[in-house]
């Protein structure tokens, strides 16, 4: 079994950085009500981060070894909160949005499937706790 690292760092206030095995730094903040400086990026932004980057990379590789062109792809995280604390997500919806001309609606289909049912490891970390549903379109390149 391969262990993965991380450190997070005290700053300041709730200013934290922080990187994991890949070496990178991120700083994290929060609003200057909590005594942060809205330095960085929330931790809580982070997993939406985290599960739209690794769907949206198993759709990306799906696609390129189907040989699928397209001029590009977003997902767009709409997540419910629960008002009483911990504040947790209940309810993400990745709205995916792909960009090109002739763009197989079946190969799309397919390539989210595996990524939500299959692949995406953060997809398979949060679904036990959090409702995760998704859509898509597809917009005509002229």
């Amino acid at each position: 079994m391969a262990n993965k690292t991380a450190v997070v760092k005290h700053i300041q206030g709730v200013t934290f950085m922080g990187k994991a095995d890949s070496n990178h730094w991120v700083v994290m903040d929060g609003p200057e009500e909590f005594g942060g400086s809205g330095a960085g990026i929330r931790p809580k932004e982070l997993l939406l981060l985290a599960l739209g980057g690794c769907t949206g990379s198993d759709v990306a590789v799906i696609l390129k070894k189907k040989k699928i062109n397209i001029d590009g792809f977003e997902i767009r995280l709409n997540a419910e909160v629960r008002e009483a604390h911990p504040q947790v997500y209940t309810k993400i919806n990745l709205e995916y949005v792909f960009y090109g001309k002739d763009i197989p609606k079946e190969a799309v289909e397919r390539a989210i499937e595996l990524s939500q049912k299959t692949y995406c490891s953060v997809t398979a970390m949060l679904q036990p706790a959090i409702e995760i549903t998704h859509t898509y379109s597809i917009e005509e390149s002229k």
